[in-house]
């Protein structure tokens, strides 16, 4: 009884996570093409209800569908946009004349098949994943924004720097653009001069533009956040699901000094870092239906004719590499999203990460985990399988109880409860050492399916990407194998249509695996393996039988 308690307490909870994980995908990838007009506010709405203090027809000026983002020359002819590339060992950028906004990016360091030229192109205006950094001016009329044409001015040898400018309504905006020698941080300068005759009062606003469509090879049995993320001290780490943006949700904070903005997908971010303390209001906005901007503008201060300022920023755009991310900004590593047990998932990256440091094989080190966490939760491991094994010792005196008692369940129930006192045994000695399981295998789970380092990481021999599904499904049937064997050192459920269950369930679970990360699979096969280890010998301390085949 209290086995098939342990077991359906088990089933329960992994089939509560994966049915969850699947609504939280239906929520988030909702295609906004099928929304009606009333649920998507109309870009001016938007923008209204997302910048307040911005008069109306300067907010008109922020982001437009694709088809108004052309700006038509004096000749009535739409002037073709120059693009200009940026590049290091890691990444490589395209800023686009138009609104002298980021494009396109390249992420040389990652490989995937994916994409053509097998390299993971992050952000890109070309394909049907819409996905580009823009910036711009806005507080009078007629200013530099993300539509306005950008010139050349200058750029450094090596394709490490571009200075790109634009003089429209009294103001010239100059934009400076610098990559390292490594690395996936691009420093933008914005250089704002006023050649107006009167003072001017201009923000700056930095945005995240992206459709709501998944990543290409994002996998459809395990799903993981994509779209816009915030971080302020006053409000932490908030989450922005497209569907909120396209029904009109604004439950974050919108007002701060200090904080960032990111788009995040699975693995990978770009994220928005300002330089400066200075205070920063963000905004969502529906652009067009299944198109979606995220961002935030800043006041830049009073500018006297002939006056000028600079503000200094970085975009991140690459892997979700924590230390990278945490050393940018204040709680940017929190991007690789943990889910609510982000408190146990940190140490146990911190441990993966360490064993690493030691094996330099991410396989081995799932390997080592498994060990150390098995090792420091034997204690209550042992206590179970005590109890277990008392359970499978007293089973043919339970069984002879239920065929004495068959035709009343109540002198059943009383004689059980009899037996386990006499033989002191505690009902819920076997289920405690489940639930305490659950939380860990559940941040481990969060740790091997978000963390970049297992992308493209090898094991051995046919595991060439802990990432992906075993090619040849090896580890799932032999960890089937593994959750067969074990359902011999556990006593038999009494009643025999849940035995038949018993004998089935390995297959059910495994049917899971079949689709997760091998890195998972890898790790609950290492935990079979050691729990069956651990039972045999518990059992055999105590001197309980286990025979294979009945």
């Amino acid at each position: 009884m209290e086995l098939r308690r342990s077991v359906l307490l088990l089933v329960f909870a992994v089939s509560s996570f994966l049915l969850w994980e699947a609504w939280l995908k239906r929520q988030t990838a909702e295609p906004a093409q099928g929304r009606t007009a009333a649920t998507s506010p109309a870009p001016a709405a938007a923008d209204n209800a997302a910048i307040p203090s911005l008069r109306t027809d300067v907010v008109s000026e922020l982001p437009a569908g694709p088809a108004a983002a052309k700006a038509v020359g004096a000749s009535g002819m739409e002037p073709v946009a120059q693009e200009f590339r940026l590049v290091n060992a890691d990444v490589e950028v395209v800023i686009s004349s138009q609104g002298g906004s980021i494009v396109r990016s390249v992420l040389l360091d990652q490989s995937s098949s994916q994409y053509d030229g097998g390299k993971v192109v992050l952000m890109d205006s070309r394909g049907a994943t819409r996905y580009e950094a823009q910036t711009g001016v806005i507080g009078s009329a007629g200013v530099p924004t993300h539509l306005t044409p950008f010139r050349l001015v200058g750029s450094a040898a090596g394709g490490k720097s571009l200075t790109l400018t634009a003089e429209s309504g009294g103001l010239r905006v100059t934009k400076i653009y610098t990559l390292a020698e490594a690395g996936h941080q691009v420093g933008l300068t914005h250089r704002i001069e006023n050649t107006g005759a009167t003072a001017a009062e201009p923000n700056i606003y930095f945005q995240l533009v992206r459709t709501d469509i998944a990543a290409p090879g994002e996998s459809e049995f395990y799903q993981t956040f994509t779209g816009p993320a915030i971080y302020t001290q006053a409000g932490k780490f908030e989450k922005i699901s497209f569907n909120d943006i396209a029904k009109g949700r604004r439950d974050f904070t919108a007002q701060a000094n200090d904080g960032w903005l990111a788009m995040v997908q699975h693995y990978f971010v770009s994220a928005w870092v300002p330089s400066n303390a200075d205070s920063r209001t963000f905004y969502t906005r529906t652009v067009s239906p299944g198109l979606y901007s995220a961002g935030f503008y800043q006041p830049t201060g009073v500018l006297a004719p002939g006056a000028q300022v600079e503000h200094a920023s970085v975009l991140y755009t690459g892997p979700q590499v924590q230390e990278v991310l945490a050393d940018l900004a204040p709680g940017l590593d929190l991007v690789v999203d943990y889910s609510w047990l982000t408190f146990l998932a940190k140490p146990i990256y911190w441990l993966l990460k360490t064993l690493y440091g030691f094996v330099s094989n991410w396989g081995w080190s799932i390997v080592l985990l498994t060990v150390l966490i098995k090792l420091l939760l034997y204690p209550l491991s042992a206590a179970g399988y005590k109890s277990m094994a008392r359970m499978k010792e007293v089973t043919p005196r339970m069984m002879a109880l239920r065929e004495r008692y068959a035709n009343d369940k109540a002198k059943l129930n009383q004689a059980v409860m009899e037996l386990y006192k006499n033989e002191k045994i505690n009902p819920l000695g076997g289920c405690l050492p489940v639930v305490v399981q659950i939380p860990v295998f559940l941040a481990l789970y969060w740790v091997l399916l978000a963390s970049v380092e297992m992308r493209n990481a090898p094991w051995m021999l046919w595991i060439v990407d802990l990432s992906e599904p075993d090619p040849y499904f090896i580890l799932p049937v032999v960890m089937a194998v593994t959750m067969y064997l074990q359902t011999f050192l556990n006593p038999p459920p009494p009643d025999p249509l849940q035995a038949k269950v018993m004998k089935f369930m390995p297959l059910i679970f495994s049917a899971f695996f079949f689709f997760f990360p091998a890195g998972l699979v890898l790790y609950w096969l290492v935990n079979n393996v050691l729990s069956i280890a651990q039972q045999w010998f518990v059992m055999r301390r105590m001197g309980v039988a286990v025979q294979v085949g009945n």
